[in-house]
Order: C-alpha cells, then sequence, then structure tokens
C-alpha cells in the first residue's frame, strides 16, 4: 500500500513539473529579415545570412570604406532583373565610390549574365554570390524579383528598395547619387577672429582644425603643412608649421599659431596641406583653406 502511494506521488510529481517546464518561455530562433532603415548592415552581410559561393572574392571591408554599399539582389528569367542590370552597372561604372555586393538566385552560369561587377572591370569594385545560399536567403527574405539594400558611408541601412517599376528604381539611384555627393574624406573647422573686434596687440589664435574620415589615417610619407599669409603689420609667433609642429591625435589634426597687431582693418589667409592612406592601399592629399576678416580698435 505504501509503496503504490509513494509511487502515486512521484508520478504527480513527474507530471506538475513536466507541465511546468512545458510552461516556461522557449527561446524564439532569430528570424531572417530584410533590414530596416537604420539598421547597421556590413558588406558581407548580417547575422543568420547563409554561407555564399562567391564569383570573385569575398566581400572586402577595406575595399568597401568610405563608399555607398549596393546590397543588389536578382534572379534569372527575370526581365525585371535584365532591365535593372544596366542601372546597376552604370551607377557603378559612374562613380568610384560605389561598392556593389550582388545576389543571383541561380547557377555560376546564370550569375555570369547578371554579373554588374564585370571581371576585371569591377577590381575593388564589389563582388556577386551565387547558388544554394543565394536560393536560401531570398526565401528568407521574401525576395523574387530585383532588389537593393543602400548602406551609408557609416555602415547604416540608408534605403530598402524592393520595387521595379521605372518610378521607384529612379528614386533608388537618386539616393544613391546623394549618398555619394555626402560622402567627405575630411571636414575642416575654422577658428579665429573671422568678423570679430580685437583690441591692440591683444593676442587672438588662427587655427584651421581638419577631421579625418574614419576609413582613412594620415600619411606619414606626405609633408603636412600650416601657411598664414598675414599684413606686414600683423606679428605672429609663427607664419608656417611643418613637422612636428603638426600632430595628429587619432582623426583629428589642428593647426594653430598666435597673433596680434596694431589698429587697423585687416584680411589674413591659411592654408593647410596633408597625405592621408586609404584602406588596402592608395593615397590622397588634402588641402583647405580659411580667410579671416577682422578690425583691430581701442
Amino acid at each position: 500500500m505504501n509503496r503504490l502511494v509513494i509511487a502515486s506521488a512521484v508520478a504527480t510529481l513527474s507530471i506538475a513539473l513536466s507541465s511546468r517546464a512545458d510552461a516556461q518561455p522557449r527561446p524564439t530562433p532569430s528570424v531572417v529579415q530584410l533590414p530596416a532603415v537604420g539598421d547597421t548592415l556590413h558588406p558581407n552581410g548580417a547575422e543568420g545570412w547563409p554561407t555564399f559561393q562567391w564569383l570573385y572574392d569575398v566581400p572586402s571591408m577595406s575595399d568597401a570604406a568610405g563608399k555607398i554599399v549596393v546590397h543588389w539582389f536578382c534572379a534569372p528569367k527575370v526581365q525585371a532583373c535584365t532591365d535593372d542590370l544596366a542601372r546597376i552597372t552604370t551607377l557603378k561604372e559612374n562613380s568610384s565610390r560605389i561598392y556593389v555586393v550582388a545576389y543571383i538566385n541561380g547557377t555560376k552560369g546564370q550569375a555570369q549574365k547578371l554579373d554588374p561587377i564585370r571581371e576585371s572591370e569591377g577590381v575593388g569594385r564589389g563582388t556577386l554570390a551565387y547558388g544554394k545560399g543565394v536560393t536560401t536567403l531570398f526565401k528568407k527574405l521574401g525576395i523574387t524579383g530585383p532588389a537593393s539594400i543602400i548602406v551609408d558611408g557609416e555602415g547604416k541601412v540608408a534605403m530598402v528598395a524592393t520595387g521595379s517599376s521605372p518610378a521607384e528604381l529612379d528614386a533608388r539611384d537618386a539616393k544613391v547619387n546623394a549618398l555619394i555627393t555626402g560622402i567627405k574624406d575630411f571636414t575642416t573647422v575654422v577658428e579665429g577672429p573671422k568678423g570679430a573686434t580685437i583690441k591692440p596687440n591683444e593676442k587672438f589664435q588662427l587655427t584651421m582644425k581638419i577631421q579625418l574620415a574614419s576609413w582613412l589615417v594620415y600619411s606619414k610619407r606626405t609633408a603636412m603643412e600650416y601657411k598664414v599669409m598675414v599684413p606686414k603689420d600683423i606679428n605672429c609667433n609663427a607664419t608656417t608649421l611643418r613637422g612636428e609642429q603638426l600632430k595628429p591625435v587619432n582623426q583629428g589634426l589642428t593647426a594653430s599659431v598666435t597673433c596680434s597687431g596694431p589698429r587697423g582693418i585687416y584680411e589674413v589667409r591659411g592654408q593647410i596641406t596633408f597625405g592621408y592612406e586609404q584602406p588596402g592601399g592608395g593615397t590622397g592629399i588634402g588641402t583647405d583653406g580659411a580667410t579671416w576678416k577682422f578690425e583691430i580698435k581701442p
């Protein structure tokens, strides 16, 4: 009798524990879906995307740095895809600021016919995926025809275009071109007595600050120089800064001289020059100028 009671109690407890466990919320598997505007999307895709076969190299972070990345999805035997291929290719060829990652839902041979990279013409300009991994991604994202995900220079999704009408594709192309226009290798902030009134012999500074884009680094192979051109009555602690007098800190570079002068109305000009290096090689020269107009009077 006691054995029956104990066995019954154990069974009841097991059922209760089982029911309680079943009642616990279970982790929801991650859902792969089209990203939203503002989401981060890398050139090599998002978490949960399948493994792809690539017609060229895998997407390159260094090649894509400082560019607008266009993730372009298309499939064979879809006329809208054939039509859009010409648009995407034209966008790529008209600007070196575009990096295309194409996903073609088909075989290697079919992918080659819808290839906007075009082999050697597109070196460093993008790559192309095809095969089963792309087919899987198309199903998960719900894509059938042409679609584009536009990613800005900071790695954020700026537009998701899934339509294929001329008006919708025009809007996508306009967005890409607008983003390209907004890409700057560096920005300049000018500080000083512009439009100000200064007392005689009072010290003031003529300053130019450079902020280099996040994907660039200052070149040690190009001499930096900051020059100010002042009237003879204006005295400065220096009119030219070079070498060790100009030291970048991360992406920032500040050049400044201190001046003073007698009563009068003046115009002073400054110019800064520096070099920078791009990811994967390549160099550039940055130069900018400034003008200060001010009055010195008691």
